[in-house]
């Protein structure tokens, strides 16, 4: 089976291809330019350089969400114009999760950090399972969008080691540096940020569950209303209260 998957839920911009165990190609981006001037020049700078027919691809993977909205929104806009085009199913992925797919096989609870503003984060906590011969990502806190204090009482709750990554570790470092009362480290550069490769690798278990669905049906998980959103609703229930 061969997947192209893209993540362009955060800072970072990210296409890979993957065919059964192989990571084929992936490019990634962590600079300041718009995932809209970014995703597509290294969607086909990929097809270009693995000389890739996008009709062989059997689905198309995409990080679902939460992140940022116009990341979102663009990674969700090209993920179902292709498969519209190419007449290939669509396999969203929870943001966090692929995260947290990053450190595989880890023996420590992993905490993914998305700064959410506010001080509050895209955050959930998991574990790598072992199964046979390899490990399975589990949710010990599915993703949401919560605050910062609240993620850290559940992480000291548990007693355990934990490793966090994500553009919200150096947002809210020195918050965890203060209040996390368990054994913890940071991930390296090499694996702290989105990837779609592991968006890529997450697609495949989906695939063998059925989880697909058509271009159409696909729409991106926020998790919580848009900042627009939000004030429009503030101001409502001001005017309400007056």
């Amino acid at each position: 089976m061969k997947i192209l998957a893209l993540d362009s839920s955060g800072l970072v911009a990210s296409v890979a291809v993957l065919e059964d165990d192989n990571c084929i190609a992936e490019y990634t981006i962590n600079y300041k330019k718009t995932h809209s001037q970014t995703l597509l020049p290294m969607l086909d700078e990929v097809n270009k350089m693995i000389e890739l027919d996008l009709s062989s691809i059997d689905a198309i993977a995409v990080a679902a969400g939460p992140g940022s909205f116009t990341g979102l929104r663009i990674g969700s806009a090209t993920a179902k114009g292709l498969g519209q085009a190419l007449n290939k199913p669509l396999i969203g992925i929870p943001t966090v999760d692929g995260l947290a797919m990053n450190l595989y096989g880890t023996d420590k609870v992993v905490c993914p950090l998305m700064d959410a503003r506010r001080n509050q984060t895209y955050t959930g906590l998991y574990e790598f399972i072992r199964k046979d011969n390899e490990y399975e990502l589990s949710a010990m806190k599915e993703q949401c969008a919560v605050a910062l204090d609240e993620i850290i009482d559940s992480i000291n709750g548990l007693g355990r080691e934990v490793i966090f990554l994500g553009d919200g570790v150096p947002v809210f470092k020195a918050q965890l540096e203060e209040k996390i009362t368990v054994p913890y480290s940071f991930a390296p550069a090499c694996c702290n940020r989105q990837r779609a490769a592991a968006i890529g690798v997450l697609a495949f278990s989906y695939a063998k569950m059925g989880k697909m669905e058509k271009p159409e049906e696909h729409m991106p998980d926020y998790l919580r209303l848009s900042q627009a959103e939000r004030e429009r609703k503030e101001e409502m229930e001001r005017g309400t209260a007056n």
